[in-house]
This record gives structure tokens, sequence and C-alpha cells, in this order.
């Protein structure tokens, strides 16, 4: 640690010197900081680049493209009362806010309240290591996979090309919702409760503004803080791809694999859930699937998850392997059968594999199977299953999530 001392060099005496004495000491207190990798710096109360709705504003109007294939805009929706949900995927908290969402709109439906959810998300702002908690991104596709596996019950729009009426609402984070009264004025916006952990929750903020918006009374708090995954605005892009610039540089390598050790790694031993996949530079399925089997370990790595890939390859055609690996950037741990005896080497891993590849399992610690699939995967359904088994200290109550159907 580097330690700084104040010399006197002629004195600080005031009042001729003590100007000069305070820019000194601010200067070394900056550069303390900077020696704890800490950057001193002024954080506004308030977002000025990205500033919320004030209370009272009129809905800001919208046409975006929905779920559905349709475009919708604000006159769409005749309710006397319209919540707007600035949700998103990818974002665990917004995930386990989905069912209480769902809730919302089957308790406030018949009561003249309409509902639309906006993703005001760019995925190309999203870095794979902010997607260590979802199946999927932001994208409108992939907003169709997630509204289907979840069973939304509202439109669900996409604002990630602009973000133009993201701008206009000033979401700050997913969620954070907007409740408009029969004049379409402002009367809430901020979160729907307070705690992402339902079990916590002793607040139903947004429950009390709807009941307040109804009976015509003013809504006591009319803004909370909006508490999840911050907006992935447009000027994080250069994040992805810096952060992708940085896994091609990353060493691929490949080693030679025996029967014990395959059935050693059957077991895993490791502690922590185990993607293995069986692969062939000559499999054209392989070769397909390849990108997305890399893509979940590059989403999950942070967490208590490993990805092995295993070429059935004879050992005289390492080097082909290892082009085909440094061509996928696979930078994961990389085996290649030891033996020309293939089926001595799936035998020594699974008893039970007699056929030939592509062939993935996903192991939990200690050996057991929570996904097998002889032939291509289905890369959604596989990470539920990762995410249904992997820790559930980093986040509680997430894994649960996945498990639920």
């Amino acid at each position: 640690m580097t330690v700084y001392r104040f010399r006197d060099s002629g004195g600080c005496h005031p009042p001729r010197r003590m100007a000069s004495c305070l820019t000194t000491v601010l200067a070394l207190l900056a550069l303390c900081l900077a020696a704890f990798g800490q950057e001193p710096r002024l954080t506004p109360s308030v977002n000025t680049v990205h500033p919320t709705l004030a209370a009272g504003s009129p809905a800001p109007n919208f046409e975006l493209s929905g779920i559905d294939g349709k475009i919708h805009k604000l006159a769409d929706y005749q309710d006397p009362i319209l919540v707007v949900m600035f949700i998103c995927n990818h974002c665990p908290t917004s995930q386990l806010y989905e069912g209480r969402m769902k809730k919302l709109v089957s308790d406030y439906s018949g009561k003249g309240v309409g509902f639309v959810a906006i993703n005001p998300n760019d995925p190309k702002a999203i870095t794979l290591s902010e997607l260590g908690y979802t199946d999927v991104s932001d994208s409108l596709e992939e907003m169709k996979i997630r509204a289907e596996y979840r069973h939304f019950n509202f439109p669900y729009l996409w604002d990630g090309e602009t973000q133009s009426v993201t701008q206009a609402y000033g979401a700050q984070a997913t969620p954070h919702i907007f409740i408009f009264d029969q004049q379409r004025k402002l009367r809430y916006d901020g979160r729907i409760d307070n705690s992402q952990r339902e079990s916590l929750v002793k607040i139903q903020d947004a429950r009390l503004a709807l009941d307040a918006v109804l009976a015509g009374q003013p809504v006591a708090v009319a803004h909370t803080p909006a508490f999840g995954c911050s907006t992935k605005w447009k000027s994080k892009i250069d994040s992805q791809l810096a952060e992708l610039k940085k896994i091609e540089a990353e060493p691929v390598n490949v080693e030679m694999v025996t029967a014990d050790d395959l059935k050693k790694l059957r077991t895993n031993p490791t502690g922590k859930v185990l993607l293995v996949n069986f692969w062939a530079t000559w499999c054209g399925p392989c070769i397909a699937e390849f990108p997305a089997i890399e893509e979940t370990w590059r989403m999950f790595r942070r967490r208590d998850f490993d990805l092995v890939t295993i070429s059935t390859n004879y050992p005289d055609e390492k080097a082909g392997v290892l082009k085909t690996l440094q061509a996928q950037h696979a930078s994961s741990r990389n085996l290649q059968f030891a033996s020309e005896d293939t089926y001595a080497l799936q035998a020594g891993f699974d008893a039970r594999w007699d056929a030939g590849v592509p062939f993935t399992m996903v192991i939990a610690p200690g050996g057991r199977v929570i996904y097998q699939v002889l032939g291509e995967v289905d890369v959604h359904e596989m990470r539920r299953a990762i995410q249904a088994n992997l820790e559930n200290e980093t986040y509680v109550g997430h894994p649960a999530y996945w498990a639920a159907k």
C-alpha cells in the first residue's frame, strides 16, 4: 500500500497558505482513494440523464411492437385506469415479480384497470455475465419465449430498438410501474411492493395506489424507489463488445481422457452443477449446437456451474479437434477420447449410453442426473434445469422460480 506523508515545506499558516493547503489535502485524498481502487465522485440524488416522469404528468404516448406481432399504442388501452409495467426477461428480480404482476392483472382487470408491460432493454447492451440468472436475454423473440413459458396474462411490448418510450417515462429499473388515472395523469410510480422476496412483503404499494385511484382518493405515497436491475441503455453497448473481445482472447486447450477419468467425471465430485457435452468434429448437429453450449457456460460460470466438452474423435485427430474448438473460442474445459475404443469410453462414462453424439448430460453435485438428451438440446429447457439446481444462497428463492411450472 502506498503511504502518503505530509511535509511542512515552509508551513501552512493562515490565511496566506490555507487555500494552498486545502488544495493539497484534497489532492492527496483523491490519490489515497485511487490507491484503493476507488474513484471519488459526486452521485446525484436523481437521474438527470433519464429523469422519471413527474407526478401529475400525462402518460407519454407509445407505439411499440408486441409479442403478438401487433403494434400497440397508448390509445388502444381504454380502461379508466392504466398500469404501465417496465419489466424484462433477464433480471432475476423482475422474474420473481412475474407471479405478483399476473395476480394484479387477475385481481384488478375486472375493476376497470388495464395493464401493459414494456421491456426497456437493448439486448446488445447486456453482457453475458449479466445473464447468470436467466434462460434468455431481452430481444423481442426471446420475450415471446418467456411469456409463453410463464403464461403472461398481459400484453408485452418491446422498446429496446429506440428506447424512446423508456426515456419518456424514465423507467429506472425492472420492475418499475406507473399508474395513471381516468385523465391519464400519473398518480403513482415505483415498486410493486416493498420486498423482492414475496414472503417478506409488508407494504403492497401498487395495490394501495390502485385502491386509492379507484376510490377517487389521493394516493398516500405517490412515489417509491424502483428496485431491480437497472435499465440497459444503448450507451452500454461497448461493454458487451469489450466482454466478447476478452472471451475471444481466452486460451483454448484440449486434454486426453481415459475411461477411468470419465467414470470419475460421471460422479461429479466438483461440488458444482456440471454440464457435459459429447461431440465430434464430423457431427453436424454437434457443431450446430456448440455455440449455445458455450454461451450457457459463459452466462453461468460465475456461479456454482461448470462445463466439460468431450470430443469422441480418435486420438490422432487431436489437431482437428483443437482447430474446431479454437474457432468456437471454447475456453471451457475440453477433453478428447484417449483411445480408439470408443465403446469402452462410452461405457466408462455411462453404461446406458448406447448411441452416438451429440449426447448431453447435466449432473448435480454427487452424480444425480438433472437433464439428459441424446441429440440436439433444447437450450432453454436445459438452462432452466440448470437454474433450478444452482445454489440458492446467491439469490434465495430464485431456483424455485425455475422449478415451478
